[in-house]
């Protein structure tokens, strides 16, 4: 049995979110992705907090479902909610100012009101945004709530993002003990944010015993999944099950657990959109090696240019990986996962998601997209089975010759991808023309980590 979870996300109570972003938006793109378990998101946020409280049922220990009394969604009874959040501490540590993103996971509704009202004790301003800005050090915020309760689980979020994160290259850390001290030890997880994925991960000792996960920060439903954690179970039917402990002991390895950590689901890192060096509004990229070469300042406006997570990975990395020290294996539908060559660390799968294959299958068109994924995912599968599950003879039938190959490209991981950088997102290309064979070439013959 597999449980794929998407554990953060934002409300429409976030900043730059859509206002579709409800609890019924919320699980009604989850049935359609194929996700079992999802982020309430924002649960410091008061008036979201009350919607929570409202629509949503506990249907076993810390884990809840949408309330059929209270909505009418029928085609979310199998998605299950967690409690998580996301908090923003912006502070001043070793005379430099620190703008860290961090999720906590919550056992029960009882708890995130004791952490909310710490929270106010404090100063924080929790109706400005679902995810508060705070001027709590990432370390006091994770005493504060493991002194709350025990088995809250503190989430270090997308690690590598340059301005709030932890590893950022703008206002982070070089080490989880630098931010977080003795209460390192608590820190069981990291996530990777689009820009990464975990074979960069995987450089850096002191992730070597720490979980890696993966998930979509979505601010809009068909952003949803786009990066996901698969636990795994051998029961048959557990999703109906499955708890919070069972949950957070999967993301804490503790042995014998009732889930485990099965892989990872990954953007193709380059294109997220600070993966490689530059300054977008002077049009400049660089990759490592021209970072090495020309350095980093801009050279058309001579400012400092935004550092990428590529480079900043090489930077805090103890070790280099090449192809010579991972596995690339292929399920029986032709699903790639890459694995290191001793299978210490789970593995994971790159894929792009559903309606951006779509788009480009459909010559670039959003509306005949997105018209085709509303019909494939409502007569033929959710989008996950389709990506990952289904025969090329079932997606030939279902969504024609063009879909099946793309869908072929993608799981044997042979897409182009033009690196993104300083918040441009990067371009992804699976069918090549001219143009993207003339940038492969060049990009080729620049030296990458990766």
């Amino acid at each position: 049995m597999q449980i794929i979870a998407d554990l953060q996300l934002h409300s429409k109570y976030s900043r730059a979110v859509s206002q579709k972003m409800d609890l019924e938006e919320i699980a009604r793109w989850s049935a359609k992705k194929g996700i079992q378990l999802v982020a309430t998101g924002d649960w410091t946020h008061p008036l979201w907090f009350r919607e929570i409280k409202t629509k949503l049922k506990e249907i076993s220990p810390g884990i809840y479902s949408l309330n059929q009394d209270k909505t009418d969604l029928p085609t979310s009874d199998n998605v299950r909610f967690l409690l998580s959040t996301e908090i923003s501490s912006i502070y001043t540590q070793g005379g430099k100012v620190r703008r860290v993103h961090n999720l906590i996971f919550s056992p029960s509704i009882e708890t995130c009101e004791k952490i909310i009202k710490e929270l106010q004790r404090r100063g924080a301003n929790l109706m400005s945004d679902g995810r508060p800005i705070v001027g709590i050090s990432s370390k006091d915020l994770l005493a504060m709530v493991l002194n709350v309760d025990s088995n809250v689980l503190f989430i270090c979020a997308h690690v590598w993002t340059p301005w709030f994160s932890l590893y950022g290259s703008k206002s982070g850390f070089d080490s989880i003990e630098e931010c977080f001290g003795e209460l390192s030890k608590n820190i069981y997880a990291i996530e990777t944010g689009l820009s990464s994925d975990p074979l960069m991960n995987w450089q850096i000792k002191e992730l070597e015993n720490r979980s890696i996960l993966s998930f979509s920060d979505a601010h809009s439903g068909p952003k949803l999944g786009r990066e996901a954690t698969v636990f795994t179970c051998n029961m048959k039917h557990v999703t109906c099950n499955i708890t919070y402990l069972d949950i957070a002991n999967a993301i804490k390895q503790i042995p014998n657990s009732h889930l485990k950590i099965g892989y990872t689901i990954e953007f193709f890192p380059e294109e997220g959109k600070y993966h490689w060096s530059g300054h977008r509004v002077c049009n400049i990229r660089y990759n490592p090696q021209e970072i090495k070469e020309k350095g980093t300042t801009c050279p058309v406006c001579h400012q400092p240019l935004t550092i990428g997570v590529e480079n900043r990975v090489m930077d805090l990395s103890s070790k280099s990986l090449t192809n010579d020290d991972l596995l690339y294996t292929k399920n029986e539908t032709g699903v790639s996962f890459v694995y290191d060559k001793d299978k210490k660390r789970r593995p994971f799968v790159s894929l792009i998601p559903l309606l951006e294959i779509l788009i480009e299958t459909n010559n670039g068109s959003q509306i005949k997209a997105l018209r085709e994924y509303e019909r494939l995912t409502s007569t033929f599968a959710p989008e996950f089975e389709i990506l990952l599950k289904k025969s090329y003879e079932e997606i030939e039938k279902n969504a024609g010759s063009e879909v099946k190959k793309a869908i072929e490209i993608v799981r044997e991981r042979k897409v182009f991808v033009d690196p993104g950088y300083d918040g441009v997102f990067g371009k992804v290309k699976i069918f090549k023309d001219e143009k993207s064979e003339s940038e492969e070439k060049k990009s080729e013959s620049q030296p990458s980590l990766f």
